[in-house]
């Protein structure tokens, strides 16, 4: 283990990485951490044991069960610096720039700027913009696309085009996903692994792909419905 650049107690560690003493205790009794450096009876944590315990916490939100979380810790060679377990949790990040949230049906149509009626629940539902819960008043909201979506009901868009359309983009979206991961897993990643590059370079350029490749995407949807337009021209001519 290297050298903690800096050390901490496991009260400072916990509001670190946002988890309870309690919690930080029992991760570290299951091996998801290294022992701490000890002096006499206290003992302290240094960055790795920030970088180990902050990648559990993005593991836990993509869903991953304790023992799979243990699992993929298991692999990761227990020399790994800081910005090398880093560089793990920057794979596992959320695309989307806002992770959803739990908000109730004022809250959210404060956020909206007016009211909302059953009919536009049902086509911001319709959209994925947000996702029903057990109770029927609180709504799983993606904050950066109720925009899109208020702009969708301002357009009174309907119900039955909103499904369809999520329909389409859900399945060419989710077979486009598949391909690029493929593409990154067998291509890219091997080459920046090989690159020779620190840690911390290789993370900056993981995380430049993300812009670039949904301004990539844009731009293609953009260009083909170009296509189409003149395609349609051409037909009426």
């Amino acid at each position: 283990m290297n050298e903690p650049a800096e050390s901490i107690g496991i009260e400072q560690l916990a509001e670190r990485v946002g988890m309870s003493v309690r919690t930080v205790r029992f991760y570290a009794g299951r091996g998801l951490i290294p022992p701490p450096r000890r002096e006499g009876r206290n003992g302290y944590y240094g960055a790795d044991h920030i970088a180990r315990l902050e990648l559990v916490r993005e593991l836990q939100a993509h869903g991953f069960t304790l023992q799979a979380i243990e699992g993929y810790l298991e692999k990761i060679p227990p020399e790994s610096s800081p910005d090398q377990v880093a560089l793990h949790r920057t794979l596992l990040a959320p695309w989307m720039p806002e992770l959803p949230e739990s908000v109730e049906r004022g809250a959210l149509e404060k956020r909206a700027g007016r009211e909302l009626t059953d009919d536009d629940l049902e086509l911001l539902i319709a959209l994925g913009v947000i996702e029903p819960t057990p109770d029927e008043d609180v709504f799983r909201l993606a904050p950066a696309h109720l925009a899109v979506g208020m702009g969708f009901l301002d357009a009174e868009l309907p119900l039955e085009a909103a499904h369809a359309a999520r329909k389409l983009i859900l399945a060419h979206g989710t077979a486009l996903a598949n391909e690029l991961t493929t593409l990154f897993r067998n291509q890219v990643w091997p080459a920046l692994k090989s690159s020779g590059q620190p840690p911390e370079i290789t993370t900056a350029m993981i995380e430049r792909f993300k812009p670039l490749t949904i301004q990539a995407l844009v731009t293609a949807y953009e260009q083909a419905i170009d296509e189409q337009k003149r395609e349609t021209v051409r037909r009426r001519s």
